[in-house]
């Protein structure tokens, strides 16, 4: 064979390849909305520096008349390219090719792709549009997931790992994208479930449809299994790419810098006149951050769960940081347990990325109730307490309101070390608000006054000048400095400069045991 010859072969193959399961197979993708492979992967990298592995890999399937359909690259698309100029690594499933189903040659790319992402410090994005397992190769089919499996919990904290759910993702499939640090899911295209309605009608009785059971916003809502909802698929490539600009490629990197447009001494009189006079009223804590933040950019991530607790990222003076708010604007900014889940694994995971943690805090507790204690918000909160104290990054708080009891410790106070904690004169730092307070402290004193109500708003009156103020708590050193409002971000860039050189170790040992 001549050399023009094999050109020739190589040209054919690299076509086939290209081509998927075919015209009518990719039409039909096109037809319900969804891109094919390729399309996503050139939609997500920088134009023209993708470079593939494997493409001409095909399965080693005998069985059940397989053997006569081969497809080169299998069924998946995998290798690195560029985002913003970062290497990263990726890997889309093709629906167009046995419904992008996992084979032993499938998981192999897959596979490849992990363990070079991990050699080079680089991110990994799957992006997932698949039946499931390949029946026909058994058991060979459920080890290459399981050797996924390995990958993600391997490469957990070291780099970051992000999945777009396009299709289905069905069975043991869904295990690899909960292992990941963050699930991009696509609304009326997407679903996520371990087994399908008719196996739950069969086996519970229960009728329910594939969107009620694992669409976009049951697993953005109810499940928190995803963090994001995208309109499209392109949306959901939009929000991956801007995810990313926030995070570092690895564990030893710092988060990327980028030049900023607003000014460090920027101050904002909006934050004065934002908490309202009266305790009880609600107001939105992203307004807070969004004032404070570089051009208000401020990408929220589980937007749609538990949002009593807002959790996300935005920059100061170019530098990526992370906020964990508590929001008044929905159960007053309740902890409960969905929310304390929520901090938890968003805290853990900015740790192991130093990317430093802004907290805003005005919490007034934990949430009441015997659904919150039966269901273990004694041990979910543990869980919010254990990742602040563990967390090793910049840390800064600022108490905006309420800072009531239990919660007060767990959100980023001095006592778990925080490294920077301020106050705004609107701080409220007590056991409790005043109002069960002088019921408890004052109850006969206040029964025997002659107006009993004009009492009761005396003593609290008393009570939160006498202990709740925060220039108590910074008598005390538990606050660093009690501060305007509209100095907030002036003062929290010039904590991160100081703090940008910080270095703190936990004591060693294998790992800590979180209260699961």
């Amino acid at each position: 064979m001549s050399f023009e010859d094999k050109l020739k072969r190589l040209s054919e193959q690299e076509r086939l390849a290209q081509a998927g399961g075919g015209q009518d197979r990719v039409a039909k993708q096109h037809a319900e909305g969804k891109m094919t492979a390729r399309e996503r992967v050139d939609a997500l990298l920088d134009d023209g520096s993708f470079e593939e592995f494997d493409r001409l890999k095909r399965h080693r399937c005998r069985d059940f008349g397989m053997e006569s359909q081969q497809y080169p690259g299998d069924g998946v698309v995998a290798g690195h390219g560029k985002i913003d100029g970062r290497t990263a690594f990726v890997f889309a499933q093709d629906f167009t090719i046995f419904g992008g189903s996992l084979s032993e040659t499938n998981a192999e790319k897959i596979c490849k792709v992990m363990d070079l992402a991990m050699k080079v410090g680089a991110p990994v994005i799957g992006l997932n549009d698949s039946g499931g397992a390949r029946i026909q190769e058994g058991v060979a089919s459920l080890a290459g997931y399981a050797d996924i499996f390995l990958r993600n919990v391997l490469a957990s904290g070291v780099v970051p790992q992000i999945s777009a759910i396009t299709g289905p993702c069905a069975g043991g499939a869904v295990y690899s994208p909960a292992l990941t640090d963050f699930v991009v899911m696509t609304r009326k295209t997407s679903h996520m479930f371990i087994t399908g309605p008719e196996v739950i009608k069969a086996v519970t009785h229960e009728t329910v449809t594939k969107e009620e059971l694992g669409g976009a916003m049951t697993h953005n809502t109810k499940s928190g299994v995803a963090h994001f909802a995208a309109e499209s698929e392109q949306e959901c490539i939009e929000i991956i790419r801007e995810l990313l600009s926030y995070l570092p490629s690895n564990n030893l990197d710092d988060p990327p810098v980028r030049p900023a447009r607003d000014r460090s001494d920027r101050t904002d009189d909006r934050l004065n006149q934002i908490v309202p006079a009266e305790s009880n009223q609600p107001y939105d804590i992203r307004d807070v951050i969004r004032f404070i933040v570089d051009d208000e950019r401020f990408l929220e991530v589980h937007e749609h769960y538990a949002p009593n607790l807002v959790v996300g990222f935005a920059r100061l003076m170019g530098r990526p940081v992370a906020f964990v708010a508590n929001q008044p604007a929905y159960l007053a900014g309740v902890l409960d347990i969905d929310a304390s889940v929520k901090g938890a694994r968003f805290v853990r995971f900015c740790d192991c990325f130093n990317i430093p943690l802004i907290t805003l805090e005005d919490v007034p507790g934990f949430l009441p109730g015997v659904h919150q204690e039966h269901a273990g918000i004694i041990r979910h909160g543990a869980k919010l307490l254990f990742a602040f104290a563990e967390a090793t990054v910049p840390k800064i708080t600022v108490i905006t309101r309420k800072a009531y009891g239990g919660a007060y410790c767990v959100m980023g106070s001095k006592h778990i070390r925080t490294d920077i904690n301020f106050a705004w004169p609107s701080a409220e730092i007590a056991v409790m608000g005043s109002e069960g307070a002088v019921n408890i402290l004052y109850r006969r004193e206040i029964q025997g006054a002659p107006d009993p109500q004009a009492r009761r708003e005396d003593l609290k009156q008393e009570y939160q000048e006498r202990f709740a103020s925060p220039y108590v708590a910074a008598e005390r050193g538990f606050i660093d400095e009690v501060i305007e409002p509209r100095q907030t971000r002036p003062k929290l860039i010039r904590a991160l400069e100081m703090l940008d050189t910080k270095r703190e170790t936990n004591p060693r040992k294998k790992h800590g045991n979180i209260p699961l």
